[in-house]
């Protein structure tokens, strides 16, 4: 009886520490990857500025090939809504919110079921006449207790991985 006194004891100890631990954390998260091209810039924007071309690059895509995918609109214009579901991945939505043609795309991604969404987007930079600089950049709010995640998951490692894809993509073409 003391050993599973003990157990218990123990177990709630460690979510009391976890929830202190989350407390003091940030509640808001960023996340990027940046790498340069060898494509001029309005090619690039022209391959970003469609959300399914994601698919080829995106790193929460090649980790379920299962994915169920629905779409809202049309690629490639404000409002276009991809919506996914998924068991490895979670679920959520991506609308294009902003157009700067040859320059920027901005979307609102919605997770699971928040309501409030993380803001992205991808900006194309011309540094030279065939070699363009892609920033693609996530910024968000993670509630408490969920921001104790931030301690074993970097995003960063996702969008950098994401830039390298993007560029291994066009590159190829």
């Amino acid at each position: 009886m003391k050993i599973i006194k003990y157990v218990l004891l123990t177990l709630v100890g460690i979510v009391i520490l976890a929830l202190v631990v989350a407390a003091f954390l940030p509640k808001t998260f960023h996340a990027e990857g940046t790498t340069v091209i060898n494509k001029p810039a309005q090619e690039v924007y022209d391959y970003v500025k469609y959300v399914k071309n994601q698919e080829n690059y995106g790193v929460w895509f090649q980790m379920d090939k299962n994915m169920e995918k629905s779409f809202d609109g049309t690629d490639a214009t404000v409002g276009f809504k991809y919506s996914w579901k998924s068991k490895e991945v979670g679920n959520g939505s991506q609308v294009i919110s902003k157009l700067d043609n040859g320059k920027r795309v901005e979307f609102d991604l919605y997770f699971e079921d928040d309501p409030q969404p993380a803001k992205s987007f991808i900006k194309t930079d011309s540094i030279a006449p065939n070699q363009t600089k892609v920033r693609w950049v996530i910024d968000g709010k993670i509630p408490y207790p969920f921001n104790l995640m931030s301690l074993f998951y970097d995003m960063n490692k996702d969008f950098e991985q994401g830039t390298l894809n993007l560029k291994n993509v066009l590159e190829k073409q």
